[in-house]
């Protein structure tokens, strides 16, 4: 099983997430959102996976301006939108090939196992 896990250091569940996969002693690959963000493939691989964009949306963001524009966008500039600006992404995104997952997510990805 390859696990990819995305979120930022400072965010409580990315560090659950990393946790539980830690403690069943799966091997995972962290990648950090502010040193490098996700790929136009890895973002529309895991939009498919958990069905659109706006299940990858924080609605507590703090960049609530990009936010609030990104939703009332058309939905072929709301990829690209969101593809300039992944402060809005919800933390943490779990992937596993094709399947994914945003937050945190245990029961799901003990399925996966």
């Amino acid at each position: 099983m390859n696990i990819q896990i995305f979120g930022t250091k400072k965010s409580f569940d990315t560090k659950k997430a990393q946790r539980y996969f830690k403690e069943r002693r799966i091997k995972v690959q962290f990648i950090d959102l502010k040193e490098k963000e996700m790929s136009k493939g890895e973002l529309t691989s895991v939009m498919q996976a958990v069905g659109g964009i706006d299940k990858l949306l924080n609605p507590k963001a703090k960049d609530e301006e990009t936010l609030a524009l990104i939703q009332h966008l058309t939905p072929s500039q709301r990829f690209d939108k969101l593809l300039e600006n992944q402060q809005v992404l919800a933390e943490p995104i779990v992937r596993s090939g094709k399947k994914a997952t945003v937050g945190y997510c245990p029961d799901v990805w003990g399925a996966w196992e």
